[in-house]
């Protein structure tokens, strides 16, 4: 799988069945060249949108429960939010 397929895919929390949107961004481990979270969109305030930050919630890979055809499963339990990201 590509990161252009995986981009593609929306991200749901099983916990509570909320739509978190779809994977922005990768964290990758250069020490052990593997996936280590996926970002998605996270809420940003008016003043963000203004500067065009955008802000992306991390979810370690620990907690992503399966990847399907369509959807991305995680469990939320560790994600923190991750602002200033440029593209």
């Amino acid at each position: 799988m590509t990161l252009a397929e995986l981009k593609q895919k929306e991200v749901v929390d099983l916990a509570d069945g909320r739509r978190l949107g779809k994977v922005m961004d990768l964290e990758f481990s250069l020490k052990d060249s593997r996936i280590t979270a996926l970002v998605v969109p996270a809420e940003t305030s008016f003043l963000q949108s203004l500067r065009g930050e955008k802000c992306g919630l991390v979810i370690p890979w620990e907690d992503v429960y399966r990847i399907g055809d369509d959807v991305v499963l995680v469990t939320i339990r560790q994600g923190e939010p991750c602002c200033g990201m440029h593209e």
